[in-house]
C-alpha cells in the first residue's frame, strides 16, 4: 500500500480505478463500495486507488469544530489498505482546493492518478459549489476517456437509514456504541499513548490508564463503558470512563481505562480501546466510598458482559 499526502506525490504505476470521498470511519457503506472497486480493479488489471482529504471540508468551511473525526488520517489509510486499496492519497483540503472547478479537478485526477474509471455514490459531487455531480462526471468521462461507476448507498437492516459517518457520530454522542459498531462493522476504537494522570484511580484501588487521545477525534458520550483493551499483541477486559469525574469537581473530558486483572506500568505505550457497551452514565457521588462501591459493581457487570463475548481480532 502506498499512502501519500498530495496528488502530486502519487505514483500509481498504471491506470487506476479511483474512489473520491472522506471515508471517515471506513464504515460498512464505504466498505461496500471499496470492496467492489478492488475486485473490479483486480479483474481488469487496474490499480485500486482512493483520493481523500484532510482537514474535512466541514471543518474548513466552519460547519464543524472540535472533536469531529472517527479516525485519524493514518488510521483511515490503514483501514483502506486492509480492504485492498493499493494507493491512498490524503490531499490537503483548503480554500484553494475548494475553489477548483470540477473539470479542472478531473484533469488533475487524469494527470496524477492515470484515471481509468471513477467510482462514486449517487449523491456524490466534487469541485467548486459541488458542480461535479454524476451527470457532469459522465459527460467529462465521455469527453476525456474515463468511465464512471455509480454504486448505491448501503442501508442499515434494522432501520432502513443510510449508513453514514454523521449517523455514527450521533450514535456515539448518545453512548450507543453498539449501534456505532453495527454501522462501522467493528467496535469504535480509540488508540493513544498512555499518559500520566493525577493517580487518583490507584488511590481508589482501581488504577486507570489515562489516554492521550488526539484532540480532534470524536469521543463517545460521557459514561462508563465495557471495553476491550489492546496492548501490543495482548487483549484485556476493561472498563472505560469518558467524562469529567464530577465526584472530584469535574474538569475537561478524560478517557481512562481500568484494565481487569492487570497490574503493569504502561506509561508511554500505545493502547487501543474498543467500545463494546454502555453500562451507566457518569454521575456525581455523595462520597468517595460510594464511588468505590459503584466501581466494584461496574467491574462485576462489565466482566460478566465481556466474558460472554469473543474479543475482536487485534
Amino acid at each position: 500500500m502506498q499512502h501519500v499526502y498530495t496528488l502530486a506525490d502519487a505514483d500509481p504505476g498504471g491506470p487506476t480505478l479511483v474512489a473520491v470521498g472522506m471515508f471517515d470511519g471506513v464504515h460498512l457503506g464505504h466498505r461496500h463500495l471499496l470492496r467492489r472497486l478492488v475486485e473490479t480493479a483486480r479483474a481488469r488489471d487496474r490499480i485500486p486507488a482512493v483520493l481523500t482529504f484532510f482537514p474535512h471540508p466541514d471543518v474548513v468551511m466552519g460547519r464543524a469544530s472540535g472533536r469531529y473525526y472517527l479516525t485519524t488520517p493514518e488510521q483511515r489509510a490503514a483501514l483502506l489498505g486492509e480492504l485492498g486499496v493499493d494507493l491512498i492519497v490524503t490531499h490537503p483540503f483548503n480554500d484553494e482546493v475548494r475553489q477548483v472547478r470540477a473539470a479542472d479537478f478531473v484533469d488533475r485526477l487524469i494527470e496524477h492518478l492515470k484515471l481509468s474509471e471513477l467510482w462514486i455514490g449517487p449523491d456524490f459531487a466534487l469541485g467548486y459549489k459541488r458542480e461535479g455531480n454524476a451527470d457532469f462526471l459522465r459527460a467529462q468521462g465521455e469527453a476525456k476517456g474515463f468511465g464512471v461507476e455509480i454504486v448505491d448507498l448501503v442501508t442499515n437492516d434494522d432501520t432502513g437509514h443510510i449508513i453514514s459517518s454523521s449517523g455514527i457520530r450521533g450514535a456515539l454522542a448518545g453512548g450507543d456504541v453498539e449501534k456505532a459498531a453495527r454501522w462501522l462493522g467493528r467496535p469504535y476504537r480509540l488508540t493513544a499513548e498512555v499518559v500520566h494522570g493525577d493517580g487518583r484511580g490507584r488511590t481508589l484501588g482501581f488504577p486507570t490508564a489515562n489516554m492521550g487521545v488526539w484532540e480532534e477525534q470524536f469521543l463517545p458520550g460521557n459514561g462508563i463503558y465495557a471495553s476491550w483493551a489492546h496492548l501490543g499483541s495482548e487483549t484485556f477486559m476493561a472498563l472505560t470512563n469518558v467524562g469529567v469525574r464530577p465526584t472530584f469537581d469535574g474538569g475537561h473530558v478524560l478517557v481512562e481505562a481500568y484494565l481487569l486483572d492487570f497490574d503493569r506500568d504502561i506509561y508511554g505505550q500505545t493502547l487501543s480501546l474498543d467500545f463494546v457497551a454502555w453500562l451507566r452514565p457518569e454521575v456525581r457521588f455523595v462520597s468517595v466510598e460510594a464511588l468505590v462501591e459503584q466501581i466494584a459493581l461496574d467491574v462485576i457487570v462489565g466482566r460478566e458482559l465481556l466474558s460472554s463475548l469473543t474479543p475482536p481480532e487485534r
